[in-house]
């Protein structure tokens, strides 16, 4: 669906979701079926700040190139329609389908109080037309609880061994774990997260995923559980993750480290897809690009929030322990067009190069040498600048976006981005970015960095710096990423 305002608006993604107008943030209900995948999201069609949620709705046929759909979710007696997720019901254990193969959302009721907290809990619904219309079950809600405040966010899948629905919710600090035959009839398994992670804001929208390690046969649980925001801390909203077992009931971590899913500044509230093909085998993410710090004051006018790439999920070992390692799906490269192949073994001091047109790919590895630190500058014609820098003494990466354009909305929007990284004889960096985006991937996508920018301008050179004469461009590209 192309308007005419998505071909006038400065900041519109091409490569990237963005409700056609309006509010949007948390994806939900990312579903694959019959050739399409689906993205839901939480969605206030009245305004472009957050308001009465809906489930909005989008259609893609390779996670790049979306069509939006009419609203899939109103609010009604029950509440307003929050964040859950979707599953196809192969074998109707719901009996919504008559013998037949249906989509069932899941999905939190969240109703304001005229006096006391809010009431939060699980609902359904079900389509039997591929998610093109919505009928509400008339058993809702299907799971309620009497002390839990914060109760939402189900994340749902059917767990193999033991035959049957698993749920994981968000519950304040926690992540309660509940099990069905039916989608409709839950028991309660267990709870997870007490003192575990990190536990200076809310939990919300938790996935758990089994995942294999890259190279090995091992597969462990993955749990996600993004952070919201606390305005006494720096970071804003962000997403962490945990590495353990899962044994249909009850998830027991490796360890008690505090993983970080993203280092960047926007990339929130993500979940996998469900029932994506066995022959795809692919567990594949994607994240509100957005925080919720200043997530109401970006300056794009008529919509506000864009969605990250998909990215596809798998375990690396590494000289840091084990890693969830995120790569951007392979199905962004058919929209690769033009490229400048950029010069091998090239000296890095005062190297400066031309960009393509928005949105591009920067792919390049570097060798250090002895450098202190490497410096990559995405300029504009008017002065402003982006600045990524790796800080070989600090054993960081930094993302510096305080001269990029229009930043003055929020106070923690010019704050300093920073990556934790080993030394490394090269370093591969993978830059993708769009009209008010980039997103980093770090040595083959063990780390990731993902940052809204808004330039006055479109950024048109690249320039590159360090301290070291030995430290060299040992090959690289630039792709314009068309979206036509």
């Amino acid at each position: 669906m192309v308007s005419l305002l998505q071909k006038t608006d400065q900041y519109r993604p091409e490569i990237h979701f963005a409700p056609e107008k309006n509010w949007m943030n948390d994806p939900n209900g990312m579903v694959y079926f019959n050739g399409f995948y689906h993205l839901f999201f939480q969605h206030n069609p009245q305004d472009s700040v957050w308001g009465p949620m809906h489930w909005g709705h989008a259609i893609s046929k390779d996670m790049i190139h979306w069509e939006e759909q009419s609203i899939a979710l109103f609010p009604d007696e029950l509440g307003m329609i929050f964040s859950g997720s979707i599953v196809i019901d192969w074998n109707n254990t719901t009996g919504f389908f008559d013998d037949q193969t249906g989509m069932v959302a899941i999905f939190t009721h969240h109703l304001d109080q005229s006096s006391g907290p809010p009431k939060q809990y699980q609902s359904l619904a079900y389509s039997k037309d591929e998610g093109r219309t919505w009928v509400k079950f008339s058993g809702n809600p299907v799971l309620k609880h009497e002390s839990k405040v914060d109760f939402r966010d189900p994340k749902v899948f059917w767990h193999d061994d033991t035959q049957r629905w698993v749920m994981v919710l968000a519950t304040g600090q926690t992540i309660m774990i509940y099990t069905s035959l039916n989608l409709i009839d839950w028991q309660f398994a267990s709870e997870f997260g007490e003192g575990r992670g990190y536990q200076d804001a809310v939990w919300e929208c938790p996935d758990l995923f089994e995942l294999g390690m890259e190279g090995a046969s091992l597969k462990k649980w993955v749990m996600l559980v993004s952070v919201g925001d606390n305005p006494h801390k720096q970071e804003g909203s962000k997403t962490q993750y945990f590495i353990g077992d899962f044994d249909g009931e009850v998830f027991t971590p490796d360890d008690e480290l505090v993983r970080w899913l993203d280092y960047g500044k926007d990339n929130y509230a993500g979940v996998s897809f469900s029932d994506i093909l066995p022959a795809d085998g692919r567990r594949i993410y994607m994240g509100w690009m957005s925080n919720w710090r200043y997530a109401n004051e970006v300056p794009t006018g008529e919509w506000r929030s864009q969605m990250t790439l998909p990215r596809k999920l798998s375990l690396v070992e590494t000289n840091q322990g084990v890693l969830l390692n995120q790569k951007p799906v392979e199905e962004l490269m058919n929209y690769a067009q033009d490229y400048i192949k950029l010069p091998s073994n090239q000296a890095l001091v005062n190297l400066t190069l031309p960009i393509v047109k928005n949105p591009f790919m920067i792919d390049v590895i570097v060798a250090p040498a002895d450098a202190k630190e490497i410096i990559f500058t995405l300029q504009t014609c008017s002065g402003e600048e982006l600045v990524v820098k790796i800080d070989n003494r600090k054993e960081v990466l930094v993302l510096d976006r305080s001269r990029s354009g229009v930043v003055e909305f929020s106070d923690l929007f010019s704050c300093e981005q920073v990556l934790p990284i080993s030394i490394e004889k090269r370093y591969h960096l993978q830059m993708i970015c769009d009209h008010s985006s980039i997103e980093i991937f770090i040595n083959e996508g063990n780390y990731a960095l993902t940052s809204l920018v808004y330039p006055r301008s479109a950024f048109d050179t690249l320039t590159v710096t360090t301290d070291s004469l030995k430290a060299k461009l040992v090959e690289g590209e630039i792709r314009q990423l068309k979206n036509d």
